[in-house]
C-alpha cells in the first residue's frame, strides 16, 4: 500500500467521524443545493441543454487537434506568446523563464486549479517570488498554508467563526469580525498589491478556438484584475479547454454559473484577447499562454475516460458525492477531488499512485446525474477501478476466490465445524468488515442440516 492510500484512509477515518467538519460542510452543502436547485428551474429544457453541452464537448476534444491549431494561429496575431507544456516539469520551466527575463518579484494570482495541478505556488516561492491569491477563499487557505479544499469554493471547510479567529492572528483583527468586515480588509489590502505586482496569473475556463479568446468566470472581480494591472500576464490552461465558437459561451456560461454555485450567470465573465494593443491605455504588455498536456492524452486515448476531458470543473460531482460531502477535500491529497478527481488524477499521475480514489465511491450514480455535461462518472469509476486490478498482483484473490468457491459448492464444506468456520472468518475478514462494526457468527448448524432435521 503506497503512502498516499495509507494517508487517504487515515485521513477518511478522521474526517468522517468529525463532529465539527461535518457540522460545517452539511450547512454549506445546503445553502449550495437550495441554490442550484433554484437555479435549475430557470432552464426550459435542462437535460436538452446537458446533451447539447455534451455533444460539443465531444466533437472538441475528438478534434482537439484542430481546434487547437486554430486557436493557436488567433491567439499568436493578437501577439500572445502560446507555449506548450508536455508536463509538470516543462509548464514549470517555462514560468522559470518568464520570471527570469522580466525580473518577476511580486505575482498576484487568481483562483485556478491547474496552478494547484502543477504546484505553481510553492514553485515561485523558492524562487524568491512573492505569490498572492487574490480569491478571498484562495487567500484564506493561502494564510492556514492549506490547498483548496473544493473546485469552486477553497474555504468550503472553514466556519465564518474559524475565519475571524484567523484573520485576528494574522492581521489582528477583532475575534468577532463579520465576513462584511473582513472582506473589507482583504479588499484593501489586495488593492495595493495589485497596483504593485509585476505579473499576474489566470487560468482559463474556455479557449475559444475560432475567435482565439480566452474566456475567464468569476465572481469577485479580482482576475480581470490579476490579467489588466501587472505588466505582464500568464494564463495556464489543460489544452481540454478548447470549444469551437463564441456563440457556445451562451450554452457553457450559464451552465457552469448554475450548477458551479447555483447563479443565473456568474459577476464577471471576461474575454482576454492578448496584451495590450497600439492605441490602448489598459491591459499587459507582454501575455504569455501556457497549454498543458500533463497526461491529458493519455485520457484522449482511451475511449471511456476520454469523457473526463469534458469536464467545464464546475465541481457539482463533488457536492452531490455522498462520500465527498463526507471525508471531505483535503483527504484526496489531489488537486481535483471526488468524483471527477477520482477518473482524473490516475491518468495525470502515475495511475497505481491514485487508483484507490476509485475505490472511494458508493457508485450511486449521483456524480453521473448532476454532471451539467453528461460524463458518466461512476461508469468510468469502475473502468478505473477495473484498470487498477490489471496492474496488481492476481494470484491472492484468485486463490481466495478458488477456494470460496469450492467451499461453497461442497455441502461437507458448509456444513463444517463452526467454531473452525467461524476462526477462518474472523482471520480473512475481519479486517475489511471494519473496527466499528461487530463480525456476525456463523451459526451451529447450517440451514442445510436444520432442513434435515425439520426443524425449518
Amino acid at each position: 500500500m503506497n503512502g498516499i492510500k495509507k494517508r487517504f484512509i487515515k485521513k477518511s477515518e478522521d474526517k468522517a467521524f468529525s463532529v465539527q467538519h461535518r457540522r460545517t460542510i452539511q450547512f454549506n452543502m445546503g445553502k449550495y443545493d437550495a441554490k442550484v436547485s433554484e437555479g435549475k428551474l430557470l432552464f426550459r429544457d435542462l437535460a436538452a441543454v446537458r446533451a447539447k453541452a455534451s455533444e460539443i464537448k465531444s466533437w472538441s476534444v475528438q478534434n482537439l487537434h484542430l481546434l487547437l491549431t486554430r486557436f493557436e494561429e488567433k491567439m499568436k496575431e493578437r501577439g500572445t506568446q502560446v507555449l506548450w507544456a508536455k508536463d509538470t516539469a516543462s509548464a514549470l520551466k517555462i514560468m522559470e523563464e518568464i520570471v527570469d527575463r522580466h525580473q518577476i518579484k511580486t505575482v498576484v494570482k487568481s483562483k485556478s486549479m491547474i496552478t494547484e495541478e502543477i504546484h505553481l505556488n510553492p514553485f515561485l516561492e523558492q524562487q524568491g517570488v512573492e505569490v498572492m491569491e487574490t480569491d478571498l477563499g484562495e487567500y484564506i487557505v493561502q494564510l492556514r498554508d492549506e490547498a483548496p479544499y473544493h473546485i469552486v469554493t477553497p474555504a468550503m471547510h472553514l466556519s465564518k467563526e474559524e475565519i475571524a479567529l484567523l484573520f485576528h492572528e494574522k492581521f489582528n483583527l477583532d475575534k468577532n469580525s463579520s465576513p462584511e468586515q473582513i472582506t473589507a480588509f482583504v479588499r484593501k489590502l489586495l488593492r495595493e498589491k495589485f497596483e504593485k505586482a509585476d505579473l499576474g496569473i489566470t487560468g482559463a475556463n474556455f479557449l475559444i478556438a475560432n475567435q482565439g479568446l480566452i474566456a475567464i468566470t468569476e465572481n469577485e472581480g479580482n482576475a480581470r484584475m490579476s490579467f489588466s494591472y501587472p505588466k505582464v500576464h500568464v494564463a495556464i490552461a489543460g489544452i481540454e479547454k478548447v470549444i469551437p465558437d463564441l456563440s457556445h459561451l451562451s450554452l457553457f456560461w450559464p451552465l457552469l454559473a448554475t450548477y458551479g454555485t447555483g447563479q443565473h450567470l456568474t459577476v464577471y465573465n471576461s474575454l482576454v484577447a492578448g496584451p495590450r494593443r497600439a492605441g490602448e491605455s489598459q491591459g499587459p504588455e507582454h501575455m504569455y499562454l501556457i497549454l498543458l498536456d500533463n497526461g491529458r492524452t493519455n485520457l484522449l486515448s482511451d475511449e471511456k475516460e476520454q469523457y473526463a476531458l469534458h469536464c467545464i470543473r464546475c465541481g457539482s460531482c463533488l457536492n452531490a458525492c455522498p462520500v465527498y460531502r463526507t471525508i471531505g477535500g483535503h483527504t484526496y491529497e489531489s488537486a481535483y477531488g471526488g468524483p471527477i478527481g477520482a477518473v482524473l488524477m490516475p491518468s495525470l499521475h502515475q495511475h497505481q499512485q491514485y487508483s484507490h480514489l476509485s475505490e472511494a465511491s458508493s457508485l450511486c450514480g449521483a456524480c453521473t446525474e448532476n454532471c451539467p455535461v453528461n460524463i458518466p462518472l461512476h461508469t468510468l469509476l469502475l473502468h478505473n477501478r477495473n484498470k487498477a486490478r490489471q496492474t496488481e498482483s492476481q494470484l491472492l484473490p484468485k486463490t481466495m476466490w478458488t477456494v470460496w468457491e469450492k467451499a461453497m459448492l461442497d455441502p461437507k464444506w458448509i456444513d463444517f465445524a463452526p467454531t473452525v468456520k467461524n476462526w477462518m472468518f474472523q482471520v480473512f475478514f475481519s479486517k475489511y468488515w471494519g473496527k466499528r462494526r461487530k463480525l456476525p457468527q456463523m451459526q451451529a448448524k447450517s440451514f442445510r442440516k436444520l432442513w434435515k432435521e425439520g426443524r425449518v
